[in-house]
Formats: structure tokens, sequence, C-alpha cells
């Protein structure tokens, strides 16, 4: 290898950049125009031998006679000191060979690699030129487009000559060593193996259908990530490409449209007559697809740009009901700015004893290819994660992913990640152990790009932070402004270096924002009532419990007209996260379900039978009966866009609730203090969540606690003196305080293990704490002595939650992981039982 600073008159090496059969390749700097260039060096061992020189020659005949923008451009060429170059233009960019290493392409950027590349042929072929070595590794991709490198063996005719030339004599050389890499096999046959053309390896002459049978197999492997034709030997292999017939696209990549399969089908008929003659057919037919012009009915999920129209083919799968793939639909629409009725087709994704975890909104996460569906569901007790091909009809759970929350996938589609246990873990779709990579005390989404950096939110008040595929220490890329708000749910855009993410505050409506890794700084592009996702050409979110989808321009990371309806009634959770999942290659899957839930306040008697209701029918999110038991209260959202507010309503009456709180933040969780004279409630007024007290009939708001972090109260002493709460204030994720409201008020730490502690709750003589923690591998309720935290109890069996002490201490209810009201007895007279 030259080291650097060797000079070939005007150009001066800067660095070597690989080396194949047929010579050396170098970064290099031209000193009289001040520019980056790529010099191809025949180094002085093959420089012996007339037929590397002759090659040599032939890509420079070659390239010199094309001028395309997607073949590269030949600059210059000489002779330093016997030394044969070629100057070519640099290009920045991955080889498709390396791209293709981490999995199939989506289908639009297939296509759009496929119609440059057929350009490309279709101009060298009417030059007269045959490639003759078309493959992955022959092809570069940059941000301007794909570039079809390395001439070395393509054959020279007459110009216009787009199919059978004039037979000429097959070169022949030495073959390659055993073990080599598979670069071009240097033998009787010319070409790479898995690229050939049966006639190639017959020994025929090749001409532009040889070529068009390569370009064949190189579109079956983007679409598919596999190789067309395969085999234990060259021998093996040779022969699959004579016989055997690969299976068709659709069946590897099932949103592939029919005349997807015809083109592939066509390019690779064993007969050259039987294929495209030129390609520049070939260049027609994949224009026609890539604008959509596929069977009707079919997805076909690429952008179509017809009289400045765009129209995008989706797959959509919809939850009939609250639980997505308990009964949902699989249909195919078409976006438009006024988008048209469509028959949708329809099928049933079915989930394992409907059990998805997440109620009303699932977790869950279809593929970047569009191939597969990951989703939290229960198993034995536990939520773990399970996947779902789209063409299967069944789903499989995955070892080792007990208590996962809010999956997403690796860009690749080969790796899941997911938070479970106050970690970010992945694990990989085809098996073995989850790996952790990070804390994640409060995950709140996650998203992977090519490079393999991951971004998530770790909790309200830590902004998204940034950490690599292999684990490490998480990195800030986003911070919280002035206005507190709570970054949350991104996305990574396809340069995967910009991305989007949910910044909500305490005003009602959220903005979806953009942020990059390069520089500082975000924008808002759209207001919304979830997280946002993009797909084809639109940013898909959820407003007023409508779908939306907006074009947007990915270059200058802008929409460009206004957001137009997809479905209706799709859920939004808690932590502002939309039911629905989007893939680069255009599936779209949404939970369908009313956004905001009516419940009723019901009365039940100790074997669950209804024996009374309270109010009418609302949005409730908490409750909390007050001590003489005449009143409860609520918190209760109303109003468009949705508010929540503390109500309260008088049992003894059935007139409507009073509202106690009229500020225009959130209010939830609230507590009626022993006395039943004031309430304690959370709310984002002051930014995160934070503690006000309020005299229950009405007055003067106190606020008891201000923190950057999240807090919620829970429970109230019955010596009116403490609150107690979680908070994310720490590095081991939610641990418990006690909030004294007489002194200082100090807070002081309860509980702080490396696991999640929450829902505290005081017993009624104030010597234990019941709360649930997620130590034992899934969320368990467990109890220990207070004001000391020596020793606990473990009062649940199978999973539990939110517990809550009956009036006299005598027995702990709280929440199964199902959803089931169970109790316990209590003794604590001489020790806990």
């Amino acid at each position: 290898m030259l080291p650097a600073g060797t000079r070939f008159g005007p150009y001066e090496i800067v660095s070597a950049i690989g080396a194949g059969g047929m010579g050396e390749v170098y970064k290099a700097r031209d000193t009289r125009l001040e520019r980056t260039v790529a010099i191809k060096v025949l180094p002085p061992m093959l420089a012996l031998d007339a037929q590397f020189r002759e090659r040599f020659e032939r890509e420079a005949k070659s390239i010199s006679s094309l001028n395309h923008p997607n073949i590269c451009t030949l600059h210059d060429v000489g002779n330093h000191e016997g030394t044969e170059y070629l100057v070519m233009e640099f290009i920045d960019g991955e080889s498709l060979a390396a791209r293709l290493a981490k999995g199939p392409m989506p289908l639009a950027e297939a296509l759009k690699i496929g119609v440059e590349i057929a350009g490309a042929l279709d101009k060298a072929h009417r030059q007269g030129i045959v490639h003759r070595d078309l493959k992955p590794g022959n092809v570069m991709l940059t941000k301007s487009g794909s570039k079809l490198l390395d001439f070395g063996l393509a054959k020279l005719g007459p110009a216009g000559a787009l199919s059978g030339a004039a037979p000429t004599a097959l070169a022949t050389s030495p073959r390659p060593a055993a073990g080599s890499p598979p670069l071009t096999a240097q033998g009787t046959i010319l070409g790479t193996f898995q690229y050939m053309a049966p006639e190639q390896v017959e020994g025929d002459e090749a001409d532009a259908r040889s070529d068009i049978f390569a370009f064949g197999a190189l579109l079956y492997e983007m679409f598919t990530g596999r190789r067309a034709f395969s085999g234990k030997s060259q021998a093996s292999l040779l022969s699959s490409i004579l016989k055997d017939e690969p299976p068709a696209v659709s069946q590897v990549q099932p949103l592939a449209p029919p005349a997807l399969d015809y083109l592939v089908r066509t390019c690779l008929a064993k007969d050259p007559d039987a294929r495209f003659q030129t390609a520049h057919d070939l260049l027609l037919q994949l224009k026609w697809i890539s604008e959509g012009g596929s069977a009707a009915g079919v997805p076909a999920p690429v952008v179509a740009h017809r009289r400045n129209r765009e129209r995008t083919a989706w797959m959509t799968a919809a939850a009939l009901g609250v639980l997505l793939l308990g009964a949902a639909t699989i249909a195919v629409m078409h976006f438009r700015e006024a988008p048209a009725p469509v028959d949708p087709i329809q099928f049933t994704i079915s989930s394992p004893d409907n059990s998805l975890f997440g109620g009303q909104v699932p977790h869950f996460a279809v593929s970047p290819d569009g191939r597969n569906v990951a989703f939290v569901a229960s198993l034995q007790n536990a939520t773990v994660l399970w996947v779902r091909p789209i063409g299967s009809l069944a789903a499989r759970p995955i070892a080792g992913t007990e208590q996962a929350l809010y999956p997403f996938w690796s860009a690749d589609s080969r790796f899941i990640g997911f938070f479970a246990n106050g970690k970010l873990k992945k694990v990989q779709l085809s098996g073995g152990p989850p790996v952790p990579l990070s804390d994640a005390p409060n995950g709140r989404g996650g998203t992977w790009n090519r490079d393999n950096v991951i971004l998530f939110a770790s909790s309200p008040n830590s902004g998204i932070l940034r950490v690599s595929s292999a684990g490490g220490t998480p990195t800030p890329v986003t911070t919280i402004a002035a206005d507190r708000a709570s970054h949350r749910w991104p996305v990574f855009l396809p340069d995967g270096r910009h991305f989007l993410f949910y910044a909500n505050t305490s005003s009602t409506t959220g903005e979806i924002k953009i942020g990059s890794l390069d520089a500082p700084g975000v924008v808002a592009v759209a207001s919304a009532d979830s997280h946002g996702a993009y797909s084809t050409g639109h940013l898909i979110f959820v407003r007023a419990g409508t779908l939306m989808a907006q074009p947007f321009d990915v270059s200058t990371n802008q929409p460009t007209a206004d957001p137009f309806p997809v479905a209706e009634k799709v859920g939004i959770d808690a932590t502002l996260r939309g039911g629905f999942s989007v893939s680069t290659a255009g599936v779209l899957l949404h939970a369908r379900g009313g956004v905001r839930p009516v419940a009723r306040l019901t009365w039940f008697d100790r074997s669950g039978k209804t024996i009374g209701t309270a109010g009418d029918a609302g949005e409730y999110f908490n409750v909390s009966l007050s001590p003489e038991e005449r009143r409860v209260a609520v918190s209760l959202q109303t109003g468009t866009p949705a508010n929540r507010d503390i109500w309260i309503l008088d049992l003894a009456r059935a007139g409507a609730p009073s509202r106690l709180t009229f500020d225009p933040s959130q209010e939830a969780v609230p507590i009626f203090s022993p006395s039943g004279g004031d309430i304690a409630f959370s709310s984002t007024r002051t930014g995160p969540w934070n503690a006000l007290i309020k005299p229950a009939g009405g007055g003067q708001e106190v606020l008891v606690r201000e923190s950057a972090t999240t807090n919620y109260m829970t429970d109230w002493s019955r010596d009116g003196k403490l609150l107690v709460y979680s908070d994310v204030a720490g590095a081991t994720g939610l641990d418990l305080y006690v909030l004294p409201l007489t002194g200082d008020k100090k807070p002081v730490l309860f509980l702080q293990t490396p696991f999640n502690e929450d829902s505290p709750a005081f017993s009624p003589d104030g010597k234990w704490i019941a709360y649930e923690s997620n130590e034992s591998g899934r969320v368990e309720v467990y109890v220990r002595p207070f004001p000391v935290a020596p020793g606990q109890y473990m009062v649940s069996r199978n999973g539990g939650a939110q517990p809550q002490w009956r009036s006299d201490g005598k027995e702990l209810f709280f929440l199964s992981l199902e959803g089931t009201m169970m109790s316990v007895d209590i003794s604590a007279l001489n020790n806990f039982e």
C-alpha cells in the first residue's frame, strides 16, 4: 500500500480506501483544483500481466465514454514512473453491500435505487458497454443518489448495441486463492458468482441481458434481504443459478406489489430471450411501479408524484374495540390531501389470550421492514415481549423480557429495544438473552438508527438521551427549556441524524419538535395530542382523537400541506403516546378505541356485585373517598381540548359534581386530609407534576412541594403531618419520599433501591407503608415498617400494584396485573403477617 503523501503528478495520496483484484484505491487531493478525488492504481506486479493492463485500460475507456449522474465520473488517467492510475470522483457513502448486510431495504428506497441503477445501465448499454460484474459491492449509496462503479470487466462494443453483441473471446486469468473474499472471481468465468447469468456460468458470451439478470438478483436482495441464489460451494451455487427459481419477492416481503414479482421474475429468466431485452424497458417498468402503478388494492408503499399530487399506499392495522391485535384489521389506505374512500383488505391479528398490556392503548411497534409486530402481553402472570409476523397466524414470546414496556426496533429490524426494571434493554429477534444498555428509570420511548445510535427518554425531566446500541453512559441531546416541557417519544427521521420528539408543557396541547444529533436547538413542526412518527412523505400524529397525516418534506423538515384524517378514535395513553406505529416501508398499525374513556363511579359488594353508582358517567382518572365516606374527590377530564381538574361529588346528593380547581394546567391524584377539610393533589402548573393543597370547600391553594422532577403524592398520614410520594430525582429510578407538613418541610428519603418503587400508602396506625416494586422481576406489593425500613414483606404473589389499606388496617387491597381487585387479611400486632 502507498504511504500518505505519495505524489502522482498533481495528486497527493491521503489514505487508502480499499483493494481488490483489479488494483488499489486511495483517497487523494488534487493540488491544482483543491478537491478530493479517488485514485485507482494498478500495482507494478499486476502491471506485468498484459491482461490486467488491458482490463485497466478497458475500465478507463468505459468510464470516459459515460456521462451519467449515477455512474462514477472519470477525471484523469496517467502513468507515474511506470505505475498506471485512474483519477475518479471521490464518493462519500457506503456500498450497497454494506447496507444489505443490515437487512432488507424499505420498498420505496429500494425502488429509488433500482431506478437509478437501471438508468446507469441504460446509459452504458446505449454506449455499447456491458458491465459484466454488477453486484452490491459495485454500487455506492450517497446522499445525492447511488453510483455504479468498477467497469474493470466491462465489454466494449459499438455504441447502440443494446443487447446481443458480437462475440468476443472470454479473457482468462488465474483463479483467486482459497479463502479470498467474494470479490470478482478471476477465472474462465468473468463476474461474481452470485450475480452471474446462466449464459455466463456456461461460458457463453455475455451481453446486455446478462447485466439485466444480475440486476434482477440485485433487486431481489434489496427487497428481501436474501440472495436470489445460494449454495454450500461454488459448484452448488452455479447449479442453483442454472436450475432453481428463488421464492417470489412477495412471499418474503408481503408488502411487495405483484408488478414487482413480475419484474424480478422476468429479469431472472434463465433464457436471455425471456428477459427484458433492454435496460430502458426495465427502467420504464421500475418507474411505473414506483409511481404507484401496481395492481389495485395491493400494497405498494411508495410515493407517486403525478401532477403534484402525492398518493401513497399504506397498510393499516386498526384494532376493533379496546385491545389492539386481539381483534384487529389490516386495511390498505391511500393518503391524499383529500383522501378518497377505499375498500380495506381486512384480516385478524390475534394476541395470546387477549391479554395485551396497556389496556386501551397497548404497547406495540411494527418493524421498519413492515414484516413483524412486537407487542407486550401477559405470559404466566408476567408481561413479556411477543413477536408476530404480519404474514403469520401465531405470535411467540421472547424469553427474558419480563416487565417489558414500550418496544421499538433497530433500523435493520433485527433487534428490539424495550424498557424493563428501570433499564433500557435490547434483544435479538432471532434469539438470545436480553442485554441491558443503560439505566432508564421511567422510560418513555426509544428509536434506533442505522449508525447504531439509540435515543430514548429516561424520565419526564431528563430530556432526550443518546446511547450506543452496545451500551454505555447516556448523554443528553435535548435539554428541558425554560417552559420545563417534558421531552419523550423520540423517532429518527430517514437521514438518521434528525429526530422527532414530543414536548408537552402545562398547556393542554403539546408539540412535535425536531432535533438533530449534529447541532443543538430544536424546532416545533406541529401541534398534536400525541407523539409523532414519519413514513413515506408524511408526518403522523393524533389530534382530537383522529389519526392525522401531514405531507412533510424531510429535506427542509417542514410540512408542505395541511394534515388530513386517516382513522378515527385512535387512543392516547396517559404518557401521551398515541396508539399507532408506522414503519419505513409504509405499514401503519393503530389501536382503535375511545381516546377519552368514559367510566362510571360504581359501588360493589364483597362478591363483586354492583350495588349502586355515583354521579354521571365521565372521564375519571383517580378516586379518593373522604374519611366520613360522604364525598368523593376525582380527577375528571372535560372540555375540548381536554383538560383534567379536581372535582368533588357529594354522595348524599344526586346532583352534578362541583369543580375544585380551575387552572388551565392538568390536575390529578386528589387525596383527602384525615379531617376531610383539605385536598392534596398534583398539578403541572409549575412544569413537572408537583403537589398543592386546597380547602375541600374552595379557597387559597398552597404549593407544598416544587421540584424539577415529577412527584405524585399518593397518601396522607392519619395524623395529618406527612405526605408520601414517589420521585425520580435520583439515578435509581422511582424512590419513596416522605414530606413533612410542619417544621422545615424538607423531604425525607424513605426507600431507595436499584428498582422502581411507587404508589406508597400509609397504614392507618402509621407504622407501615405499603408500596409496589419491580425488584422480583415483576411488579409486586410489599410492606415495610415506618419510619425505619429494615426488612420487607411481600403481600402479593403473582403480581400486584396500587395498594390501599382498609380503614382499620386489617386488610390490604391491591390490583392484580390483569386488573382484578384483590385483598389480603393483615395482622400486625407483634409482627407483620
